[in-house]
């Protein structure tokens, strides 16, 4: 008899009249809003616009869970094409099963055009919702938890996982709770990500590569506990491969970026308070676009131009001073007559 264990939930799903509740969903929703919240700080921090990282995002989001849908029924595509299966269940994403290469991938597309419109720098913008995509992806695994799925060896630790479904071919147990670790190992990456951004400030989409480097190295290890039904390549799952391929690509970027653009970005979006040719501060109150001036600009402006009226003679005030040729030679008269008296003095 197992003393400690981690209990699966009696269904992953609640209906509110006939509106199904899906822990599943409710899971990815939630690691979206943290995304683009954190990543929203972070943007505004790097010197963007409040707001851009959820623009942005409109594209990234939905073009992400496309990719990650792909590539699952893609290496999975038995459990939709084979005979005696309905290929319309390939649909069917509440059921679980989204690839993260395929999500980031394809987001990457979707983030790149949304960026595009919004006059931002791709790389710098990665950098800014790296971490938060990392605990989105802790957030995200608990949906494997209420669809009971995701799950390693079988283990006897306090920690073990109580899996009571029998459906899809499952074996009611206690495993490992893969998606328990790699929930923590992304939690561990996503501040490893925020710490080294700090320490080293990285730029040009360094943060980024950081978080898929160190993403893919848990990966390749927990893969190799899942149990589940996978492809293999010379003995290795596909995900592991995977790992190993886009690590190598992450660190390649790396090194190669931190050579050629060293440092990080100045301005990370044209027009915000960070960009040197916006006129600072007017950017952000959004005089910028309009030209108006600040209510009572005009009359200080006046104001300040009033002491050099005042040096300026007004007609009706008193006699005009005499200016030109004329003038001059008065000037000069003066002065002889002064210099004739002061040698009579002398003499």
């Amino acid at each position: 008899m197992e003393l400690a264990y981690i209990p699966s939930p009696s269904r992953g799903v609640l209906y509110l009249g006939p509106i199904p509740l899906r822990g599943y969903a409710f899971c990815i929703i939630i690691g979206v809003f943290v995304a683009v919240w954190l990543g929203n700080k972070r943007w505004v921090a790097r010197g963007g616009r409040p707001g851009t990282v959820a623009d942005i995002a409109v594209w990234a989001v939905p073009f992400g869970l496309v990719g990650g849908r792909l590539y699952h029924v893609i290496t999975d595509y038995e459990l939709y094409f084979s005979p005696g299966r309905d290929w319309v269940d390939a649909f069917k994403v509440w059921e679980g099963g989204l690839g993260i290469w395929g999500a980031i991938a394809l987001g990457a597309v979707g983030a790149w055009i949304g960026a595009r419109r919004m006059g931002v720098a791709l790389p710098a913008y990665a950098d800014a919702v790296a971490p938060g995509i990392a605990f989105a992806q802790a957030i995200g695994r608990w949906g494997n938890w209420f669809n009971q799925e995701l799950y390693g060896h079988e283990t006897h630790l306090p920690w073990a996982l109580h899996i009571t479904s029998s459906e899809g071919g499952r074996v009611p147990g206690y495993y490992h709770p893969t998606f328990l670790y790699e929930s923590l190992w992304c939690v561990g990456v996503g501040f490893l990500v925020i710490w080294a951004d700090r320490r080293f400030k990285l730029g040009h989409g360094r943060a980024f590569a950081l978080y898929v480097a160190a993403y893919c190295t848990g990966r390749a290890w927990i893969e190799y506990m899942r149990v589940d039904d996978a492809h293999h390549i010379l003995g290795v799952r596909l995900n592991v491969w995977t790992a190993v391929v886009v690590f190598l690509l992450a660190v390649t970027y790396l090194v190669l970026s931190a050579r050629r653009r060293p440092g990080r970005e100045a301005v990370v979006e044209r027009g915000a308070s960070g960009d040197p040719d916006t006129g600072g501060t007017e950017a952000d109150a959004g005089e910028g676009e309009t030209g108006a001036k600040p209510e009572g600009e005009d009359d200080a402006k006046a104001d300040a131009a009033e002491p050099e009226e005042a040096g300026k003679a007004d007609p009706e005030s008193g006699p005009e001073t005499e200016s030109g040729p004329e003038a001059e030679a008065g000037v000069k008269d003066t002065a002889t007559a002064t210099a004739t008296a002061d040698s009579g003095k002398k003499g």
